[in-house]
């Protein structure tokens, strides 16, 4: 049975508590993990109909179980989207948005500062199967006005972006988008759906990799796609069910619990984050902070628009070649070296030799990742504590 009753208009804590919940008739308070992979029938007729969607109810877990639905319902009312689909990881979420939607002879735009992968995809994949694409600046309202061209189906972009936590103008890109007959997909990855909804500034499409602040605590993998109902049962559902990138209902239920605590870890996240950049930016060493909620950061004021605080990320660059910022890597003793984020552990990563070391030396210096770009994943711990580690290790470069 569900329990969907009596949560319109309640806040975000509550929603991430309630919303979605299916219970069995045993009543059972955490929600249920339906570890299994297919489902009975009373009657060849009743499965008959569910498979000809004539009837409700679940057919196969690669196309929908009950905890899997319990997650999708969930932050699909914590994002404000209609309808919302599971995925394996945060990549299988980005490919299938594109490839349900995209067709030979399409055209992608696609932000030049995202994740390594998400360009690979954009840039390499995509083109294999018939699908042009044009890489811009993303912070640049005429770099994409120029690129669109008449078959342009598709803009992507992150914000922020990673690594460096540049800020794209959701609404503005979403209206050319829109001008140009092509829709918007957003990653949102870096700002959780507590402190940036793209669908309110005209996204189509939100995807995430539930992977990172969703699931809080470093478990398992996950994605998800948040968008109308037509999009989802149009061009996601079918691509998920034939291709399979499904998420398992284990890594569901893990969502499901890190969904209960996502605003106090993202909140404390945060409140930690802007701390530790305001300390980097008085640092003798250090050449460049980028924090969203900085009054210094170059996009200060849409940043402010559209996120509710800057964030538990924070990127910044040290004054010193790669040996010196290895040096400092090294010595960090509580900030954990990794490229994954969004953990309870504050997490640091090296772009340049990592998630985008395949980059050309040019691409990564027109992106502004230098030999000392580092990217800190703020964790759970206490601010002090990081920012002491933070100091000592400045001593080694």
């Amino acid at each position: 049975m569900s329990d969907h009753t009596g949560l319109d208009g309640l806040h975000p804590d509550t929603l991430l508590v309630h919303s979605g919940t299916l219970r069995s008739p045993h009543g059972e308070t955490s929600e249920a993990l339906y570890l299994n992979s297919g489902f009975t029938y009373e009657s060849a007729a009743e499965a008959e109909a569910r498979f000809k969607g004539e009837a409700e109810g679940y057919v196969y877990s690669r196309y929908g179980n009950p905890t899997v639905t319990m997650f999708e319902t969930r932050i699909a009312a914590l994002e404000g989207a209609e309808a919302a689909r599971g995925t394996a990881s945060g990549m299988a979420a980005v490919f299938a948005s594109l490839a349900s939607y995209l067709r030979a002879g399409d055209h992608v735009i696609g932000a030049k500062a995202v994740f390594g992968a998400s360009r690979a995809i954009i840039e390499e994949i995509l083109p294999r199967f018939g699908i042009e694409s044009t890489v811009v600046d993303g912070r640049d309202l005429d770099a994409w006005r120029a690129a669109i061209r008449p078959n342009t189906r598709v803009l992507f972009c992150e914000s922020p972006a990673n690594p460096t936590l540049d800020i794209v103008d959701i609404e503005g890109v979403a209206g050319i988008a829109h001008d140009a007959g092509a829709i918007l997909m957003v990653d949102n990855v870096f700002a959780t759906p507590l402190l940036q909804r793209p669908l309110k500034f005209g996204a189509d499409v939100v995807i995430y990799s539930a992977t990172k602040h969703i699931d809080g605590q470093g478990r398992c993998l996950g994605g998800v796609i948040l968008s109308t109902t037509k999009f989802i049962e149009e061009h996601v559902q079918g691509f998920l069910r034939q291709t399979g990138p499904t998420l398992s209902a284990f890594n569901a239920w893990v969502m499901l619990k890190g969904l209960e605590t996502l605003t106090v870890r993202v909140e404390r996240e945060s409140a930690s984050a802007a701390k530790i950049a305001d300390f980097l930016s008085e640092q003798r060493g250090i050449a460049r902070v980028m924090y969203p909620g900085r009054a210094d950061h170059p996009q200060a004021a849409l940043a402010k628009r559209q996120m509710a605080s800057g964030g538990p990320l924070v990127a910044f660059s040290l004054d010193g070649d790669k040996d010196a910022t290895f040096r400092f890597l090294d010595a960090l003793r509580v900030i954990k070296i990794s490229n994954n984020l969004g953990d309870a552990k504050s997490l640091i990563a090296h772009p340049a030799t990592t998630t985008h070391q395949k980059l050309s030396d040019e691409a990564k210096a027109e992106l502004g990742i230098t030999a000392g770009t580092l990217r800190l994943s703020v964790g759970l711990e206490h601010a002090d504590d990081l920012i002491t580690d933070i100091a000592q290790a400045l001593t080694k470069v």
